[in-house]
């Protein structure tokens, strides 16, 4: 908007009422009360001062005694605000008036009363924030009611990797929190609050968008003395608004392979709008570990589901038209269970995501290229997968490791099958890729391909390439937890070891 020195132009702000409350000073202490009892209008105003800058104000107008017409009530400069987000629709903006005959050219000085108001606008006249944008509002109202309930949290405070890396994390590196201000994203329980509390933080900032606020808050309570250094703020990261800068990130964004659930975004997204230059994250730096894995009583079990399709006489009907589509259905979900580390053939290739520097569009799409050479001779049937995050601590440089071989996570690790294996020599090369593309369900379709050198000569004599190619959807996964181990063979196996022990410990001790 152009306009010349000295002119000013008006605009009324559609869908808006405003309500104002003046701070009065009573007995000595303050008080709020409210200036009128029902809503007023209010316009918005650009007025350039004598040197041509350009200064946003809000001017309000106030009913007359006949409450027909309204006159000039109060000026309010932006620049003197803040604003406070206290629900979808609800804003709490805490400004400082100006008399009428006050502006720019007058060094902005006002009369010292303060005006608390709280605007009310359509949420159809606000634009969707980038949460609602990419996310299925169905998606996330599940995703809210499953974190909303206290036997996930516990689920996830009795994984006692996870909830005591990040305590030694954050107690080790005391001096990182000690009087620091805090943001807490997706803040669960509060327990990590509570812990960055413990280490003498200077406040935190509880954010949390599902029901578990309430618990937060009680249970936060139940520590008077951490109590009074944390606020839970019911709410989106992308939404709400704090009234000052983090020193400090702490947040559980992770989900299974890493990125399920898409909250590493939020994360991102919380660090671009609280975070202040070169400030800390907790945690600051991911890893993706991926290898190529043998396990014939696995890709039997998967298989073996599809063969219910197979009967030809079901109550007099024949399924065989759906077996095929139902044996690709069952390798389409990514397999959720612990593993023994000696079912991996190669050493793996690691895709690294620095949280500090990573924008949130990163994660729309994920390309890994494979490249592995093989270990022992054997079948390949499918692609392992686990990560590990670090705490990147000035005192103590920390991991959290969800590897196989390692203390088991409520993560467990992800393994993608292949419909068709891949027979390799020991010393033959793998190659593929990995590549993920982020779905409006929260969480992201995978194309996986991987490709090795055929055994056998075709029918011209020439060596040949097996590729086997599989999408997998990460939001539905096959959970094998509760299967019976089905590793007791490799005890009495002696003669090859795919991958030692010593390999893995390498990769997690980094």
């Amino acid at each position: 908007m152009e306009a010349s020195s000295g002119s000013e132009t008006d605009g009324d702000f559609n869908g808006m009422s405003i309500f104002p409350l003046i701070e009065t000073v009573v007995d000595g202490g303050s008080e709020v009360l409210p200036a009128f009892g029902r809503p007023i209008s209010v316009s918005a105003v650009f007025k350039s001062d004598r040197q041509g800058r350009f200064v946003e104000f809000f001017r309000i107008y106030r009913p007359t005694d006949k409450n027909e017409k309204l006159e000039p009530f109060k000026r309010c400069y932006l620049h003197l605000s803040q604003v406070v987000k206290i629900g979808p629709k609800l804003q709490m903006w805490v400004v400082e008036d100006s008399d009428a005959n006050e502006g720019p050219s007058q060094e902005f000085k006002n009369n010292g009363t303060k005006l608390e108001t709280v605007a009310s606008t359509d949420a159809n006249t606000l634009a969707k924030n980038k949460f609602e944008e990419k996310i299925d509002p169905s998606s996330a109202k599940m995703y809210f009611h499953y974190y909303g309930q206290l036997l996930h949290q516990q689920n996830m405070l009795q994984d006692y990797v996870r909830t005591g890396t990040y305590y030694a994390a954050v107690i080790e590196n005391h001096a990182d929190f000690h009087g620091k201000v805090v943001v807490d994203v997706g803040a669960g329980s509060g327990i990590l609050s509570l812990f960055a509390a413990q280490a003498s933080a200077k406040h935190v900032y509880a954010i949390e968008a599902s029901a578990m606020a309430d618990n937060a808050r009680l249970l936060i309570a139940g520590s008077p003395s951490l109590s009074q250094r944390i606020t839970v703020i019911h709410g989106k990261v992308e939404e709400v608004e704090l009234p000052e800068k983090a020193d400090i990130l702490i947040s559980d964004p992770m989900g299974t392979l890493l990125v399920n659930e898409r909250m590493l975004e939020s994360y991102i997204i919380a660090r671009d709008r609280f975070l202040v230059p070169n400030g800390k994250m907790f945690p600051s730096r991911g890893r993706l570990h991926m290898a190529p894995f043998r396990d014939e009583l696995l890709y039997g079990e998967i298989a073996n589901k599809a063969l219910f399709w197979q009967q030809k006489n079901y109550y007099g009907v024949d399924l065989t038209a759906l077996r095929d589509k139902a044996f690709q259905g069952y390798f389409s979900q990514p397999v959720v269970d612990a593993f023994d580390p000696r079912l991996l053939i190669a050493q793996p290739v690691i895709h690294d995501i620095d949280f500090v520097t990573a924008k949130e569009e990163d994660f729309f799409e994920i390309d890994v290229p494979l490249q592995f050479k093989s270990s022992v001779s054997a079948g390949v049937h499918g692609l392992a997968c686990w990560f590990d995050v670090l705490f990147d601590g000035s005192a103590v440089p920390r991991w959290l490791t969800t590897s196989p071989g390692s203390p088991t996570t409520h993560w467990y690790q992800i393994r993608c099958l292949i419909s068709q294996p891949l027979c390799v020599l020991a010393g033959q090369p793998v190659t593929g890729r990995l590549h993920m593309i982020a779905h409006s369900s929260q969480s992201y379709t995978v194309h996986l391909t991987l490709s090795a050198s055929s055994m056998t000569p075709d029918l011209n004599g020439v060596g040949g390439t097996q590729t086997s190619t599989v999408e997998l959807d990460l939001k539905e996964p096959y959970y094998r937890m509760t299967q019976f181990p089905a590793y007791a063979w490799f005890q009495q196996e002696q003669t090859q070891q795919p991958v030692s022990s010593s390999l893995l410990l390498r990769y997690d001790s980094v």
